[in-house]
């Protein structure tokens, strides 16, 4: 750093070696601080502060040294097959878009919609849950779709992801994550609360440096890719909640972050999730345990030594995601033994993965009475789209017991709409 900067700074000043040392001991470990950092750290910095002002009149820039726009991927990314994109015009025409509506999309100064909602990038629907939080829905609009599927399909789709994770990943399902739990002694269920909107905006700009694109790349990418609520947005929903839980869920979603509801969310979340799978798989590996992870839902399971301790480990996994960021839903965490039930993500997995008795009869129930009174008496909960509901939970059944399945579609295909 010396001697770029005397050849930034116009000289070699006495003062510029001990402030490479304390730049040297505040970045330690970063790999390519950002520009704003390394700002930052010069304006906080008190003795380079009194050395600008002394010797103001005779500082001056030398020589701009120009940022180096080239791919440089960490070790672990070093062979992902991804586009190599070193520029902001190259990223607009990866992209087939202009580089104004790039800016535009990325929304780093989060201007869209603050004003007119009309101009906003998303749609909006929120609904209370049984547990009484509020589940957000923010769906990108048509053209920035687009966008996010291209980045998803042509280049986090290239990327590996943990073996410990099941949800969203091609090849893996809610079969696969109950899978190595079935038959254990103990399972430890753990929920991730607030999931998608604890991965922030700075986080995923970070994960796309780690892939290799230059600070600018990869923060507009971090902006195509996240999203900050305006408080307007609030004013259209009539959720029956007090006022202070209002402005707490407008501060979290005021922050940028994964959207859910955005076709590449799953995936970055995944991925930005790296350092937290690896963390808890090689906790569960020196507790003799099993861990998988399905989105938000997270499960451990083992033997007679696992379950003696599975309550101080629980408080391991708590520490963890803290430390990374995230809070643990402490209301959903269930340790649970042979003898109960064995529940993840509404399956049972004591003895091998099952549907729960009582989800199946009630299912059964309602196909039946919707052959019988028709579909319009059984759709309680108003779901816009009945069939497609329908529909849905009579897939999930034939993706675990194809015969029950079966029987379920037949009775489905009774029904007149």
């Amino acid at each position: 750093m010396v001697q770029r900067s005397s050849e930034t700074l116009g000289r070699r000043w006495r003062w510029l070696h001990p402030l490479a040392q304390r730049y040297a001991t505040a970045f330690q470990g970063v790999r390519y601080p950002r520009r704003r950092d390394v700002t930052g750290f010069l304006l906080r910095d008190h003795e380079f502060s009194q050395e600008r002002r002394k010797y103001a009149a005779e500082l001056r820039v030398e020589r701009w040294i120009a940022p180096d726009q080239r791919m440089r991927p960490a070790e672990a990314a070093a062979h992902w097959e991804i586009p190599a994109i070193t520029s902001i015009g190259a990223l607009a025409e990866w992209l087939e878009v202009d580089t104004s509506d790039l800016e535009w999309f990325a929304d780093l100064r989060r201007l869209a919609g603050k004003g007119d909602p009309r101009l906003a990038h998303y749609h909006y629907t929120a609904a209370i849950k049984r547990s009484g939080a509020i589940r957000l829905i923010e769906a990108p609009k048509s053209r920035l779709k687009a966008v996010q599927r291209r980045i998803l399909e042509q280049m986090l789709d290239r990327i590996p992801i943990h073996a410990a994770v099941h949800g969203f990943v091609r090849g893996r399902s809610i079969r696969t994550f109950i899978g190595p739990h079935v038959g254990k002694r103990v399972v430890l269920r753990m929920d991730v609360e607030d999931f998608f909107p604890s991965f922030s905006a700075a986080r995923v700009q970070s994960f796309f440096r780690t892939a290799g694109y230059p600070e600018s790349v990869a923060d507009l990418l971090g902006g195509l890719c996240t999203n900050a609520v305006p408080r307007s947005a609030w004013s259209l929903f009539h959720l029956d909640m007090g006022a202070a839980q209002l402005r707490e869920m407008a501060d979290l979603y005021g922050r940028a972050h994964l959207p859910q509801g955005a076709p590449i969310s799953p995936a970055l979340a995944n991925l930005c999730a790296w350092r937290i799978d690896r963390r808890l798989s090689g906790l569960a590996s020196s507790a003799g345990a099993e861990y998988t992870r399905y989105a938000d839902d997270l499960a451990f399971s083992g033997g007679e030594g696992f379950e003696q301790r599975v309550e101080r480990f629980s408080l391991h996994v708590a520490a963890i995601l803290l430390e990374e960021g995230f809070h643990t839903n402490h209301r959903k965490t269930r340790i649970m033994r042979r003898g109960v039930r064995q529940y993840l993500t509404g399956l049972v997995a004591n003895d091998r993965v099952n549907i729960v008795r009582a989800d199946f009869d009630r299912l059964k129930a309602t196909l039946n009475n919707c052959v019988r009174q028709g579909p319009a008496s059984q759709n309680r909960e108003g779901h816009v789209d009945f069939r497609a509901h329908l529909l849905g939970r009579v897939g999930f059944v034939e993706t675990i017991h194809p015969e029950k399945g079966n029987r379920m579609r037949q009775m489905f295909e009774q029904i007149q709409w």
